[in-house]
């Protein structure tokens, strides 16, 4: 088993194309690691240069204690699992997930055992003697994995191996994969753009922009303490809401003017806004949807109403969002399912401002949460 290193790795192209710039990270023995981020953001870049798919520029890797730069693919000790399987169609599927041990002359009965303790671990061992033709996509998928995990490899790479899966399917293989973690005990990275795979799956995050790290959490400290605009945008599914609001002081207590409304801040949120001489300034109030409150809500810790129009309404079963405009501003809120809310209504709505995050509006950090 392994951990991995990155220290100051930068991928540039023929032509002065920087894919990835100046990425750091020390990944630790079984650690599950998500690469997440918009298409062209460098993450499946980095993997490829971790996979020795691809050079790295300038910086260091080191796998274990081995410092990996010019070590050959083959000689990593890493398995990949590509988005499109990559399967032999001509072999079955003992022979697909035998064949790289083949290749490194393992002895007939260790290849024998590790493919259907593989097979057994994944559920697949009655598909052993299929093609992959006969399979279907979580089956291909199944078989992919299966000829990474015979080679037992100190670190597993997975580059969307699950976007060619339809979504009932994708929640089974999400649940699969982790337990698959478990079980192997082994460091996994793992690259998505899919927020809700990132935020369920991995131990940490690396969230990627323009070839950036942003930010590196843990899931749930990326979901409340967001560190810029772009990462409170991106994790979090509805988005949060965002809208240009105005710190103001009257009579000791700070609020936000946002519009025609003014939103009194909580005690902490206002002595950090003072201290960093927001007084006066204009900045980004960031609000979840589950903090934008109804009239279902019980849950409301806010000194202002809002007045808001329903543009849409989306009933999911066990929840229902509004899609609200709020002085000119748009705005989702998600609430109860019992909500009889319909489009077209005006409603009043509260933002539990204890959950509100504030940012910075020229360099788009995070000022408090």
């Amino acid at each position: 088993m392994a951990g991995v290193v990155l220290k100051n790795v930068y991928k540039v192209y023929a032509g002065g194309v920087t894919a990835v710039s100046d990425f750091n990270i020390d990944i630790q023995d079984k650690e599950f690691i998500i690469l997440v981020g918009p298409s062209g953001c460098g993450k499946t870049t980095t993997l490829r240069m971790i996979a020795g798919l691809e050079e790295i520029s300038s910086g260091e890797l080191y796998i274990g204690d081995k410092l990996c730069n010019d070590v050959a693919p083959k000689d990593r000790d890493i398995a990949m699992v590509f988005q499109n399987y990559a399967l032999y169609p001509h072999m079955t599927v003992f022979d697909n997930m035998a064949f790289g041990l083949k290749l490194r002359k393992t002895p007939k009965e260790e290849i024998k055992r590790r493919v259907h303790e593989a097979a057994r671990i994944l559920s697949i061992e009655h598909l052993l003697d299929r093609k992959p033709k006969a399979l279907s996509g979580g089956q291909r998928q199944r078989v992919a994995l299966g000829r990474a995990i015979v080679r037992e490899p100190k670190v597993f790479l997975m580059d969307e191996p699950l976007s060619n899966l339809d979504a009932k399917l994708r929640v089974q293989m999400r649940n699969e994969i982790s337990k698959l973690h478990m079980n192997l005990n082994t460091t996994f990275i793992y690259v998505t753009h899919d927020q809700t795979e990132a935020l369920t799956m991995g131990t940490r995050i690396v969230v990627m922009k323009d070839g950036f790290v942003q930010q590196i959490d843990s899931p749930q400290k990326l979901y409340d303490e967001p560190c810029n605009l772009f990462v409170a945008g991106f994790i979090g599914s509805p988005q949060m809401n965002f809208a240009n609001a105005t710190v103001v002081k009257e009579g000791g207590q700070l609020s936000l003017k946002f519009g025609d409304y003014t939103l009194a801040l909580p005690a902490a949120k206002a002595a950090e806004l003072e201290k960093q001489g927001y007084i006066g300034k204009e900045v980004v109030l960031g609000v979840r949807p589950e903090n934008v409150n109804d009239e279902t809500s019980t849950e409301i810790s806010s000194s202002a109403v809002l007045k808001a129009s329903v543009e849409l309404t989306e009933r999911l079963g066990s929840e229902t969002f509004l899609y609200l405009i709020i002085n000119g501003v748009n705005f989702t809120a998600r609430v109860s399912p019992k909500s009889k809310t319909q489009a077209g209504e005006e409603i009043s709505v509260t933002f539990d401002m204890s959950r509100v995050h504030i940012f910075d509006k020229e360099t788009e950090k995070a000022v408090v949460h």
